[in-house]
């Protein structure tokens, strides 16, 4: 069994370092938030910095919310390049840069420590099931090393390419994701206002072409009006604006993820950002003066 580091409990981390634990490995834990019971009663260590985790673990695993958080996390005071030794392992398991990745990378890698970027896409539901994607960049020998604990907490597992691979395969996601909650909104806005039961509208194209796993959870909570979150409207807004960033930087169009950008900040005006994603739909209701169904 592996020691086991893990840097950020939040609504994705704490599930994913609960299920390490029931995997058997011992973990040296620290959040900016003291880590709940159950964690600790299971037998992890909390650590007062990052540093101490590096010293303590292994393979350290990161799981924090933007690119700044992560590297200050890695190079901030007392942070992991302050514990990291040779032969130790780093797996960011945030949604960042792809650009930043491969600066993080080369510093880490320098200090003689392998380093694994390895996003993931699931939600709160696949971190608690264990069923999360994990999309990995980083060296193969890194990858079947950490594959056991990959396992633990996800099934569709895939070593992309190099460091930086993984969180663009992660950048690409969440433009699919986004344009496909767009998609789903106007859908079932056009049917709810024509007047059809969106609910029955839903359920028969859940049977056609138009099928999708966006279509189930989240045309279901725009239905339902359930947006607690899930994953927040200003995460998605963040991987946006990377995927935008990208664009301008390789002189490329993306012109609906712009779309789903304005969209996002259209919510997030209306003081919708700590929403699931799925509450989208709510900037295309304002414009629209309807709502796809009353809660």
């Amino acid at each position: 069994m592996a020691k086991v580091g893990f840097i950020g409990l939040g609504i994705m981390g704490m599930p994913m370092a609960l299920n390490l634990q029931k995997g058997g490995h011992t973990l040296f834990v620290n959040d900016r938030k003291a880590p709940s019971g159950e964690l600790v009663s299971g037998g992890a260590t909390v650590c007062a910095n990052a540093a101490e985790v590096a010293k303590a673990a292994d393979i350290i695993i990161i799981m924090v919310p933007d690119t700044p958080h992560v590297e200050d996390v890695l190079f901030g005071a007392n942070g992991v390049s302050q514990g990291i030794s040779a032969g130790k392992t780093v797996v960011d398991m945030s949604s960042i840069s792809p650009i930043a990745t491969k600066e993080f990378a080369q510093k880490i890698k320098a200090l003689g420590a392998e380093y694994l970027d390895a996003p993931v896409s699931g939600g709160e539901v696949g971190a608690k099931a264990g069923s999360l994607t994990i999309m990995v960049g980083g060296s193969e020998s890194a990858f079947n090393a950490v594959k056991p604990l990959f396992e633990l907490m996800g099934k569709n597992i895939t070593l992309v390419g190099g460091n930086g691979d993984g969180q663009t395969t992660k950048v690409a996601n969440q433009i699919i994701v986004a344009l496909n909650i767009q998609a789903v909104a106007e859908a079932m806005l056009f049917a709810s206002r024509a007047g059809a039961d969106p609910a029955k509208v839903r359920e028969a194209l859940m049977g056609g072409f138009a099928s999708s796993r966006i279509l189930e959870v989240h045309g279901e909570r725009m239905i339902k009006r359930t947006f607690n979150p899930g994953f927040r409207i200003e995460l998605h807004q963040k991987d946006l604006n990377l995927a935008l960033q990208g664009a301008r930087s390789m002189s490329i169009s993306l012109p609906n993820t712009a779309t789903a950008q304005e969209l996002m900040n259209a919510c997030a005006g209306n003081g919708l950002s700590g929403m699931d994603h799925s509450a989208l739909c709510r900037a295309i209701e304002i414009m629209s003066n309807h709502e796809i169904a009353k809660g």
